[in-house]
């Protein structure tokens, strides 16, 4: 090198110092991002354009959360409050590098126009996204829309066998079902039976019971446990690998577990919300139980803790926010048929983007309900390879991404709605006290976050194709002689 040149960085960052955890491995090292990319683990690194000192902390997997709702048009008379910009800021603040969301196909819509139209909105995005298609509306033409889609990148499909409007008849799932088995995607499914809900729904309005605690009166666990049983048992017939969507309890779990035991290709998540509310919130004076309404409903401390026995063997291994941000307060919000609504005109969902990662390690590493790895595990490491973006998300290894979050493990922090970053005007999660909280969000390469401050500019996240994966692939196993997706002896 000539006299009195400066030599260039190795790297254009280094995080230094800090104690790397995986799904597997918790140990020492510096990390060197290149071009986007994790390039170098070691402990003497060259120079950084950009060096982070990480003494003292956890270096983590960016966050993977594989069920949110951002920017999703409800067609009135509630708003989903966030757009791509806040609702990925809000990700962000929370440690949170990639999130699937929805493209939703309206009733007698094009698959194709949702998507597109989707794709526009979260081109605000600051952090990486990708979709699960929504079919509201499974007819021959919309099916027939899903191979170019799927061959894109859209490797996921996602019904409701309940809510008016989106649910589809069980004859509509095993079509599904079919078409995704057959092209390579994943089937999520929102399990409840329609009907039980309405009976009960229909007997409590009768009554004059119709506060927000009656919306979990309406959906007691049978009507989860029931629609999850036979959703696994439409899976084993198609062997059609599918994915439980905000498995809410112990008898829920219990039926995934079931199929997990018969070899089935049945995943299941459950979300952070079911792991610290109960039915007892949405009792909450002054209409205050209405900012816990969803569906599934919170169950009691008994589920709860059923659900972290099943995260501990294995059943549940993904948590995910199923952020559903709908404010509180004025037009489109969560009050607007009025502070005395029945439960039945409250939007359902709950804004959890930001908090979970730190409400789960804080309630799980902190209380010892599981190690850090198995954090990494829910938070990122499994959602990337279910949903076909192992290994360049989910992990810190060299060739992977540079999503990574500096997380300081000690950090006592008090959850208020100012933290979140986020559309809405309330955290149904405020006072809540956590240990643990994210110091910095790195998406690949660049921060996104720094000290809670916004760093990143709208636009910088971009989206993820998904291509063909080994782990969601057809056993090539079905339960007679019969191959009825195909219409061929087996």
């Amino acid at each position: 090198m000539p006299n009195g040149e400066t030599p260039l960085p190795a790297f254009d960052l280094v995080i230094r110092n800090g104690t790397v955890a995986t799904a597997t491995d918790v140990f020492a090292a510096d990390i060197g991002v290149k071009d986007g990319v994790v390039v170098a683990l070691g402990q003497v690194l060259g120079a950084g354009a950009r060096e982070i000192d990480a003494t003292g902390r956890l270096v983590l997997p960016g966050g993977v959360d594989s069920h949110t709702h951002i920017d999703e048009p409800r067609g009135g008379p509630t708003v989903n409050a966030d757009t791509f910009a806040t609702g990925s800021a809000s990700a962000a603040a929370g440690g949170t590098t990639t999130v699937i969301g929805f493209a939703r196909q309206g009733r007698g819509e094009g698959v194709r126009q949702a998507v597109e139209e989707h794709l526009a909105r979260a081109a605000k995005s600051r952090i990486d996204y990708s979709f699960h298609i929504i079919l509201t509306d499974p007819n021959p033409a919309a099916l027939a829309e899903l191979p170019g889609l799927i061959a894109e990148g859209h490797r996921s499909l996602k019904i409701f066998l309940t809510y008016d409007g989106a649910r589809i008849t069980d004859g509509e799932a095993l079509e599904v079902l079919a078409a995704g088995r057959r092209l390579g995607a994943l089937t999520c499914i929102h399990a409840e039976h329609h009907e039980l809900i309405a009976f009960h729904t229909k007997a409590l309005v009768a009554a004059g019971l119709t506060l927000p605690k009656h919306h979990a009166w309406a959906k007691p666990m049978v009507v989860e446990r029931e629609c999850v049983h036979r959703v696994c048992a439409m899976a084993e017939a198609l062997d059609a690998p599918i994915q439980v969507f905000h498995v809410s309890g112990g008898e829920s779990a219990e039926e995934i577990e079931r199929a997990q035991q018969r070899g089935l290709k049945v995943w299941g998540e459950t979300c952070t919300q079911y792991l610290v509310f109960t039915a007892d919130d949405l009792d909450r004076p002054d209409f205050e139980g209405a900012k816990f309404l969803c569906s599934p409903a919170p169950r009691s401390r008994e589920d709860q803790a059923a659900l972290w026995e099943m995260i501990r063997r294995g059943v549940i291994q993904n948590i995910t926010s199923d952020h559903a941000p709908t404010r509180f307060d004025g037009p489109g919000g969560k009050t607007v048929f009025g502070r005395d609504a029945p439960f039945t005109k409250v939007p359902n969902g709950v804004p959890g983007l930001a908090v979970r990662m730190p409400v789960l390690f804080s309630e799980g590493v902190v209380k010892g309900r599981i190690d850090l790895p198995t954090f990494v595990n829910l938070t990122a490491t499994h959602a990337a390879k279910l949903f076909g973006l192992h290994p360049r998300k989910g992990t810190i290894a060299v060739g992977s991404d540079a999503d990574l979050v500096v997380w300081d493990p000690e950090r006592r922090v008090t959850i208020t709605h100012s933290l979140i970053q986020d559309g809405n005007d309330h955290t149904p999660y405020e006072g809540m006290e956590v240990t643990g909280w994210p110091e910095m969000t790195v998406v690949r390469g660049v921060p996104v976050m720094e000290a809670g401050r916004i760093v990143a500019p709208e636009g910088h996240g971009t989206f993820l194709p998904r291509a063909p994966y080994e782990m969601i692939k057809p056993r090539g196993i079905f339960p007679g002689f019969f191959n009825p997706v195909d219409g061929v002896a087996v």
